[in-house]
């Protein structure tokens, strides 16, 4: 074992909070080590935003290619060739890690490959395997941005079937008879849809009375009338009892849903995804060999400044608990950033939440949704459009989905939006800007915009607000 290495920064895990500190602070003149066990890039660059997105690119062509005739365009049939759509997905999946790993080592970052274990107040022990030396490193800072893996859930028989997850369903070689999957949150629905354009049968099992459970009402029944039109079955109020398999593929028995009761009723499925839910990746980590604490679910506690219970030691990205969103992971870097190289007094106190789930039409989100404002209390209103009435949607062909947005009635302060449309994340991150800017929503109602952009939309959309 190599003698301590005393280091002004470790960080453990690089994601996307993670490099970046890391580079910033070798970028100072400091000695830095940053410990991966994995891929440099996290899930993001890995296993999420990126190679999800790009896969999903392809399944949009095949939908596009399959509705040319929509738009006076003949063409021939569809076929989809899953190695080639998997080879496009890893050879920008390789682009992107590559580039982090050569910013990473510009910077001067010492990048140790191997897991990571806390031995004590800011020591770290790193196991690089069989062919690798055992390190004990020291520092004046620790950093854990160990992110998320998938959560398994409690299933009679799962362990005897072989399932998918969000990682491995992506290295298919070939396009599933039938995609049978549990859970209706933003990871199962994307995939839901990517899947159908591919070519599968795709089945959806909720446990849920709706998908994505913490959206408005409307807004999840939106999204759902949209992947049935498509050709997903969707299965609400469904609990998954057992799974076996059956002949070359695995039977899901569930009891429930919408229009069974109680009934039981199975579905036969040539695979299986797991959607569920993830959690933290702190097992093993010895985080009681340096005092860092742990809510119930195993995520680190931090407070505002991501400061853990242990002094020296912060926990930033998806393994504290907050919202598990890369452009969430990268702003904890920067509050980091902006209090441990400049002596700032950032934190995460009022920090705003934009989110987009990828299903075609996107679903946008800012702020508070409709439910939450009644929760509050605060007096407000409601405004909606169709896409049917947005010139540009109409123009283009995508009519489906709607927008709203909640006002505080008192002030003409924007309080949220969901609005699912075409490109509904950058018409959410539109509004986003005039609520960072504080804007009463008639500058949205009276903004002059080109025509014809979805941006006009907006015209229309706080127009709809006077009236309420």
């Amino acid at each position: 074992m190599k003698p301590d290495s005393g280091y002004d920064l470790i960080v453990i895990g690089a994601g996307q909070g993670g490099g970046p500190l890391a580079g910033a602070f070798a970028r100072e003149g400091k000695r830095v080590a940053l410990v991966e066990r994995a891929h440099v890039g996290g899930t993001c660059i890995n296993e999420g935003c990126t190679p999800t997105k790009t896969m999903i690119a392809s399944g949009r062509v095949a939908h596009m290619a399959r509705r040319s005739a929509d738009y006076g365009v003949e063409s021939g049939s569809v076929a989809v060739d899953m190695t080639k759509v998997r080879e496009r997905k890893r050879r920008i999946v390789t682009s992107f890690r590559g580039g982090s790993e050569k910013s990473l080592a510009a910077a001067g970052v010492e990048l140790i490959r191997g897991s990571a274990r806390l031995t004590g107040p800011r020591r770290v022990s790193v196991d690089g395997g069989a062919d690798a030396d055992h390190r004990t490193l020291k520092a004046d800072i620790v950093v854990i941005d160990t992110g998320l893996t998938t959560a398994t859930p409690q299933v009679d028989g799962l362990s005897d079937v072989p399932y998918l997850t969000s990682t491995s369903i992506m290295e298919l070689g070939e396009v599933p008879d039938h995609l049978a999957i549990l859970g209706g949150g933003y990871v199962g629905l994307e995939f839901a849809q990517l899947f159908r354009r591919l070519g599968s049968r795709v089945t959806v099992i909720q446990r849920s009375a709706q998908l994505l459970p913490r959206e408005d009402a409307d807004v999840a029944g939106g999204v759902r009338d949209i992947l049935v039109e498509d050709g997903i079955t969707v299965l609400l109020a469904a609990h998954a009892t057992g799974v076996s398999s059956d002949g070359g593929g695995v039977r899901v028995e569930y009891t429930g849903g919408e229009e069974r009761g109680e009934s039981p009723g199975s579905v036969v499925a040539s695979h299986l995804l797991i959607a569920t839910g993830r959690t933290p990746n702190t097992s093993g980590l010895g985080l009681d060999a340096a005092a860092v604490v742990c809510d119930d679910r195993g995520f680190i506690t931090v407070n505002e400044r991501l400061e853990t219970s242990a002094e020296g030691v912060y926990a930033i990205g998806d393994v504290n608990g907050g919202p598990a969103f890369t452009h969430i992971s990268y702003d904890d870097f920067r509050i980091l950033r902006t209090n441990l190289l400049g002596g700032g007094g950032a934190s995460t106190a009022g920090r705003v939440l934009p989110y987009t789930v990828f299903t075609d039409p996107q679903l946008g989100r800012i702020g508070v949704s409709e439910r939450d404002a009644e929760a509050s209390g605060v007096a407000f209103k409601v405004a909606r459009l169709p896409m049917t009435s947005v010139a540009r949607a109409l123009e283009t062909g995508e009519t489906r989905g709607f927008m709203k947005a909640i006002v505080d009635t008192q002030t003409g302060r924007i309080l949220g939006a969901a609005v699912l449309g075409t490109e509904g994340g950058e018409i959410a991150s539109l509004i986003q800007v005039a609520m960072m800017g504080d804007l009463h929503y008639g500058a949205l109602r009276d903004a002059v915009f080109s025509h014809p952009t979805l941006a006009e939309s907006l015209n229309n959309l706080f127009t709809a607000m006077d009236r309420q």
